[in-house]
């Protein structure tokens, strides 16, 4: 059984691939032969977080962000308890832009490091 942290990012990825219930459902069966996200084990998650890494959806180019660079993005904003202005602020100040998904993979992968040192320096 997941916990609720995991199967929250199931579910906000879902959102934010526009998947309807039909095909959200196959595609959990697919990936990991259930048909809730409730009954994924880790294995099942991890099978069904690589499909969703690999579909394409998340990259509006192929030097664009990656998901697995957006989801850990996300992962150390909740670490630094940073809101989404505090982290568009940032962006601008540093990066010249305020939006995640405008970031090429190159730049997703210099605010990784610059929000892990700030995550270390606290």
């Amino acid at each position: 059984m997941l916990d609720h942290k995991k199967l929250a990012v199931i579910h906000i990825v879902k959102k934010e691939l526009k998947v309807g219930e039909a095909e959200y459902r196959d595609t959990l069966e697919k990936v990991a032969g259930v048909r809730s996200a409730k009954d994924l084990d880790e294995a099942g998650f991890q099978r069904l977080m690589r499909y969703f890494a690999r579909s394409g959806h998340y990259r509006a180019s192929l030097e664009g962000i990656t998901f697995r660079q957006r989801m850990y993005i996300k992962h150390l904003l909740e670490d630094l308890a940073w809101d989404t202005a505090h982290f568009a602020n940032f962006l601008k100040k540093y990066y010249k832009t305020s939006e995640t998904g405008l970031l090429s993979k190159k730049e997703a992968s210099k605010v990784i490091e610059s929000l892990k040192h700030i995550l270390a320096g606290r």
